[in-house]
């Protein structure tokens, strides 16, 4: 008897020991593992949420694409269009390939006044664009004789010699043309090259597309265009 109360007063206390060692160590694996998988919820959850971002910022990259791709057409349909240059009618103001800008717009507003630049089609072929200059108005005579171009209308009935700042080369040519309330007499700054309403006539308003009004290539010729400024 004496050695089963020494047993128990001695040794149950160290068993109650060891068993609260055990439950410790068997809780801490369990704690572990409950941060180890709050951890990974938390990595997916952030994971999601990036891919969510990610999708909607690209979904903003295609919309403002698509809006500045109807934004650029509609610009390009109404307002302004370009234009590459080809043939030698127009040097030395424009040369060969270069890229040019096209109000489509102004003339909806105004009409075409003498020395702009134009690009219209021609009454020879339609389908086409030709790029020249104004030097006749609506209902103007204009006389080319002896390399001149001699104007009459209202301001001028006994005529009025057409100086031509741009202009190095004599007009050639010996002929009269009268315009009526839409037409407009076109011709090229290279005189002696240009294919223009001394062959194929006056062009009616309705055949203008538009002014030049900038160029943008080549990069060493980079301007905008203004109306020259004339003798009257």
């Amino acid at each position: 008897m004496l050695y089963r109360f020494i047993r128990i007063v001695f040794f149950m206390p160290d068993k109650q020991h060891t068993s609260a060692k055990v439950q410790k160590e068997e809780q801490e694996p369990l704690q572990k593992k409950e941060i180890l998988t709050s951890d990974v919820v938390s990595n997916e959850e952030n994971e999601h949420g990036w891919t969510v971002s990610l999708g909607v910022f690209f979904l903003e990259v295609i919309k403002i694409a698509v809006l500045a791709g109807i934004t650029i057409g509609l610009v390009r349909y109404f307002l302004f269009k370009p234009f590459y240059v080809q043939g030698q009618s127009m040097q030395p103001t424009y040369f060969q390939n270069e890229y040019l800008i096209v109000d489509e717009l102004t003339y909806d507003f105004r009409a075409p006044e003498r020395g702009e630049v134009i690009v219209f089609h021609p009454p020879v072929d339609p389908s086409q664009f030709y790029i020249k200059r104004v030097i006749g108005l609506p209902g103007e005579r204009i006389e080319v004789h002896d390399g001149k171009i001699i104007i009459y209308n209202k301001k001028h009935p006994q005529g009025i010699v057409l100086t031509e700042p741009y202009e190095a080369q004599s007009t050639s040519g010996n002929r009269t043309w009268t315009l009526n309330s839409n037409q407009y007499f076109m011709m090229g700054d290279n005189r002696g090259e240009s294919y223009d309403s001394r062959s194929f006539g006056p062009v009616k308003r309705s055949a203008i597309v538009g002014r030049v009004i900038f160029r943008g290539w080549p990069m060493s010729r980079i301007t905008t265009f203004s109306v020259p400024n004339y003798n009257f």
